[in-house]
């Protein structure tokens, strides 16, 4: 039987589902909640939390965190870990008016589930708090790999709230006492990946046979990290060392240029890519690269799944999506 329980935000995206599946499979009770945001069609979203809703030991709460109590949620269900996946994705959508949604699901939002922690009653205090951060905070950065130690300079008003949420959160766990540990993604992929995402887009567009555009000159490099990868992370952080709160890279050991993984793709398909280069978007940066040294050290990370293999699986699934009609 079940021994511990999580709470997992976000739920019914891209990572939260692949995270509360793996979860369960590690036996744990897992109350997923999600306020099914309309950033894309809820019907992916539904289909994402599929697996997870028909196990006995998954809830699924649809929920707002700036307005549901959460204070009383998390004690009726006796939760002692807390995964915090939510939040409004997408760096080009938010600049100008799009901007209020990123304050209010990236920022507010985080700010309601720590308040609501730090006001549990004694016996109800959660064991760890693993917030999801981005890549997205680094920008432009001075060096390469870039380490957690180099300082924070985001281009798009994504990655300014997505650090302002981590701050509120190393901000509470100095002022409470909160066991936070909190993740840098690097450029997550595989099955379920959001349809905005480049490699998605990528992967419709040559499965149906259209042109692909492609922001800037394809020379800009991503370090990309395998969904499976993510979640194990997750895991691992469960286990960090107490005291202060912590921040790790997680990426997935390749650093890999746009052109580079389109020739990939390309191979994959038995087909060469209809090209279309456009102007750089506002916010995209340069270059990722992630020193993960600091989580291989102190949480035994490693990632496991390679570029190519990480591409195949993903490719195959959309093409399954496809046809099936999906």
């Amino acid at each position: 039987m079940p021994q511990e329980t999580a709470l997992v935000s976000g739920a019914a995206g891209f990572i939260g589902s692949h995270l509360a599946e793996r979860l369960l499979h590690e036996n744990f009770n897992v109350i997923g909640l999600d306020s099914f945001t309309d950033y894309y069609a809820r019907e992916v979203k539904e289909k994402n939390v599929r697996t997870a809703r028909a196990h006995p030991h998954f809830t699924f709460i649809e929920a707002d965190l700036r307005t549901a109590d959460l204070r009383a949620l998390i004690t009726r269900h006796n939760i002692r870990y807390i995964f915090h996946l939510a939040g409004q994705a997408g760096v080009r959508p938010s600049w100008g008016s799009d901007f209020q949604p990123y304050v209010e699901r990236n920022i507010l939002a985080t700010q309601a589930l720590l308040e609501a922690v730090v006001n549990l009653p004694a016996q109800s205090q959660i064991e760890k708090f693993v917030f999801a951060g981005s890549s997205s905070v680094y920008g432009d950065a001075e060096r390469f790999p870039t380490s957690e130690d180099d300082l924070p300079r985001p281009l798009s008003p994504y990655g300014v709230t997505k650090l302002a949420a981590e701050h509120l959160c190393f901000l509470y766990a100095k002022q409470f006492g909160l066991p936070v540990v909190a993740l840098r993604y690097f450029s997550v992929y595989g099955p379920r990946q959001r349809p905005d995402m480049w490699i998605h887009v990528f992967m419709d567009a040559l499965l149906h046979g259209k042109t692909i555009r492609v922001f800037g000159d394809g020379e800009q490099t991503r370090e990309l990290t395998y969904v499976s990868d993510i979640v194990n992370a997750n895991l691992l952080a469960l286990h960090a060392p107490n005291g202060a709160p912590h921040l790790y890279n997680i990426g997935g050991g390749t650093r890999a240029t746009l052109n580079a993984v389109l020739e990939m793709l390309g191979e994959m398909a038995s087909t060469q890519p209809r090209l279309e280069y456009v102007a750089r978007a506002a916010g995209d940066h340069r270059h990722g690269a992630a020193d993960i040294s600091r989580a291989q050290h102190e949480l035994g990370y490693e990632p496991r799944v390679a570029l190519g293999e990480g591409l195949r699986k993903q490719y195959e699934w959309q093409r399954e999506q496809i046809a099936d009609g999906r």
